[in-house]
């Protein structure tokens, strides 16, 4: 008995081990933004634009209308089309800006979205998704910062960000396996090069 649990677990940890080398592999044949940039004869980035594609689990990088570099993404843990609630971990869809840019996140970095905006909020109270304290406190917050705080709204914070720790495992896994409270997450070297292209006001659209 002992020795075919022995046995199985072994098996298993095999398993694992051989599905992170398998990603290893496939990460290594991906090109930096520096040599997706050279093949593309592009000194420098223009206007920067990402799209974010929920079905395929990808972030695109455009300079002006120029698809420059694709990254592999990860996104909400709930797969509902329709997000009813800042706490149900749907990603959102629809057309943002980069409010926010974060250094010190949790998850390495985070590009934080200005998600919710005012219509949306209203749009959830309309619909009873919200009752009207949560309603007063999200306006009120949105107004002061024009986008959530940490304070008060930890993880209710919608952006694209890293994985930290973990990135070594998560960023190898060679399937999707969607993880986070609604944001979009990619690994901790995607994110220091979209970090480093991105600005306030960067426009992003989910969908």
């Amino acid at each position: 008995m002992l020795k075919n649990i022995i046995y199985f677990g072994v098996s298993i940890i095999l398993f694992f081990a051989g599905v992170i080398v398998y990603g290893i592999i496939l990460n290594i044949r991906e090109d930096t933004l520096a040599e997706a940039m050279d093949k593309k004869g592009i000194e420098d980035l223009g206007d920067v634009y990402l799209l974010i594609d929920k079905k395929n689990f990808t972030i695109e990088l455009f300079s002006d209308s120029m698809l420059v570099k694709k990254y592999k993404a990860a996104f909400g843990n709930n797969s509902s089309p329709v997000k009813t609630s800042l706490d149900d971990n749907v990603t959102p869809t629809g057309n943002f800006i980069i409010c926010n840019r974060d250094t010190a996140f949790l998850y390495h970095k985070l590009l934080q979205i200005n998600y919710p905006n005012f219509n949306q909020i209203s749009e959830f109270y309309k619909n009873n998704y919200i009752d009207r304290d949560e309603y007063k406190k999200l306006i009120a917050a949105v107004s002061e910062y024009d986008f959530l705080p940490e304070e008060g709204f930890k993880k209710q914070r919608i952006g694209i960000h890293g994985i930290g720790e973990y990135n070594l495992i998560f960023k190898n896994l060679p399937f999707a396996f969607n993880w986070t409270n609604g944001s979009i997450a990619v690994s901790n070297e995607d994110i220091d090069e979209l970090y480093t292209v991105t600005n306030i006001g960067t426009k992003v659209e989910i969908r």
